[in-house]
């Protein structure tokens, strides 16, 4: 799938192409603790699963801050922000950031969600990474919004994000 682009290079993403209305699949990560972190299927709160290629850019820490912010006030909805960064460094991001109304974790080891979710990258100067996207899962499971933001060096589109989660109630 090309579906997304670094700097104008259209780059190929490698994984499961999911949609709205599709399930979202079940899949872990490592989180700052070195613990599983599983996101995905029905839970009892709505989901916001981001993709992100580092917190260790300017674009994915403001936009982890952003989402930090905005999720404050939202006690129905668990965020989950997943890079390819080492859970050391996503440990260290959210302790200098003030991180704390959201779970940070690391896709390294398997690449589980990003393939899961359709957002590995998988040529270009990025490769390995996880491109930037968005998605709302609903309490029963099912994908009620996706972002792949076009140019990877761009924020999402934060307003339709959280309008989507307002709807998912």
């Amino acid at each position: 799938m090309q579906t997304t682009m670094f700097k104008g290079n259209i780059v190929n993403l490698a994984g499961d192409a999911i949609g709205v209305g599709d399930m979202a699949p079940v899949v872990s990560a490592i989180g700052t603790d070195l613990k599983k972190v599983e996101v995905g299927g029905a839970k009892d709160k709505i989901q916001l699963i981001v993709t992100v290629p580092s917190l260790d850019t300017d674009t994915c820490a403001s936009e982890t801050r952003r989402f930090n912010e905005d999720v404050n006030n939202l006690d129905i909805c668990e965020t989950t922000v997943i890079s390819m960064d080492l859970p050391f460094a996503s440990q260290r991001f959210c302790t200098t950031s003030g991180i704390d109304n959201l779970s940070v974790a690391s896709d390294y080891m398997d690449k589980s969600v990003s393939l899961a979710y359709g957002v590995l990258m998988n040529d270009g100067l990025l490769k390995g990474l996880s491109a930037r996207a968005v998605f709302v899962v609903d309490r029963s499971g099912t994908i009620v919004y996706k972002e792949i933001v076009e140019e990877v060096t761009s924020e999402p589109n934060y307003e339709a994000a959280l309008e989507a989660i307002k709807e998912a109630r």
